[in-house]
């Protein structure tokens, strides 16, 4: 396995848009979001668990995942978001691992809002935080993602605090303004990423 930087960062905060920059540049990014949308896929084993555990109403009648009314779920029955994750975390963190193994480039980035909270910054050997205030993310999260601001305000509260993710981060990006001043911020951390990779 090459070099892994963990890249995480709070809803609306960037992150998509800083992977979207290190993938241009060559970089293999392995998205913790998609590996978990994959693994609740019809016929793979984590969905037949879900619906085993919370019942049909999980399923849709096309057969995929009812995540609207799972996700509605789990924010009101604190159990069942432990329930949850006990099902697909280690099917996740499996998936993570077999693909971060087969990357071939330089270093590889692992995108994850949950970074720290799944403990999926132990993959890595590094962190990198893209920071910004809570009311950016609030006014971007509502405009790119069209829920309600108790919803955004719900998914902030559920996530670790700025504070705690910038005393964990390695690196930290604040990202307040520009996607080209993001990507300015970028520029010297993938050239001492390119390094640490030739070291390693």
């Amino acid at each position: 396995m090459s070099l892994v930087i963990g890249l995480t960062g709070g809803i609306g905060s960037g992150k998509s848009t800083a992977s979207q920059w290190f993938e241009k540049k060559g970089i293999a990014v392995v998205d913790a979001d998609i590996v978990a949308r994959e693994i609740v896929l019809p016929g793979q084993p984590a969905l037949k668990e879900i619906k085993e555990t919370f019942g049909e109403w999980t399923i849709q009648n096309d057969g995929y995942l009812n995540r609207q009314a799972l996700r509605s779920y789990i924010f009101q029955h604190v159990k069942a978001r432990k329930q949850l994750e006990e099902i697909t975390h280690p099917k996740i963190r499996a998936s993570i691992i077999e693909q971060l193994n087969s990357t071939q480039s330089s270093y590889s980035i692992l995108v994850s809002p949950l970074l720290f909270e799944t403990e999926q910054h132990l993959l890595t050997d590094r962190t990198l935080l893209i920071d910004c205030t809570e009311a950016i993310q609030i006014s971007r999260a509502v405009q790119r993602d069209h829920q309600s601001l108790e919803q955004i305000k719900k998914i902030i509260v559920a996530q670790m605090t700025r504070i705690e993710k910038q005393k964990r981060a390695d690196d930290i990006v604040l990202n307040e303004t520009s996607p080209d001043d993001l990507f300015s911020q970028l520029c010297p951390l993938h050239e001492k990423y390119l390094v640490l990779a030739h070291q390693a």
